[in-house]
């Protein structure tokens, strides 16, 4: 069974939207920054992302759907650096009840395919250090890191 897109529905962004923001932050936190400076971040991107609380242009936003089900979620959009021909994953998840079945690849195959046909030649994408999962997908996928952040504890 494969995984497909289906735009969000409108009235459906602003419940998302706070969503992903408040998983961003933890995220953030998660990799090391305090809660003050992920939320801070947090606000910025969004700031930036969601003027208004609507998408940018060019920027979509998807259902990953599976027989009926929501299994998860995509947002795809061209880089903040202005050349439309670099697209970025600004942020997928595949619900954990639906995880391990194939729906992650699925959606990350449908991504390149809609970057493509916006007239994207490059998709890139941020993953957080301590999600290995996600980079043992994203690298069986062809995907290769571009640079590395470190950070030690003292």
């Amino acid at each position: 069974m494969h995984a497909n897109l289906l735009p969000t529905p409108v009235e459906e962004m602003p419940e998302w939207i706070a969503s992903i923001k408040a998983e961003y932050i933890v995220s953030r936190m998660t990799a090391g920054e305090s809660p003050a400076e992920a939320k801070a971040a947090a606000d910025t991107s969004f700031e930036q992302q969601f003027p208004n609380g609507r998408q940018r242009k060019l920027h979509l936003v998807f259902n990953v759907v599976a027989d009926d089900d929501v299994v998860g979620y995509l947002w795809i959009g061209p880089q903040t650096n202005g050349d439309a021909s670099k697209w970025w994953v600004w942020d997928v998840e595949i619900y954990e009840p639906f995880q391990r079945r194939g729906y992650g690849r699925d959606a990350m195959l449908l991504a390149e395919h809609e970057a493509r046909l916006a007239g994207a030649i490059e998709l890139g994408l941020n993953v957080f250090g301590y999600n290995v999962g996600a980079r043992k997908l994203y690298e069986s996928l062809g995907y290769e890191s571009t640079s590395i952040r470190m950070a030690k504890h003292l």
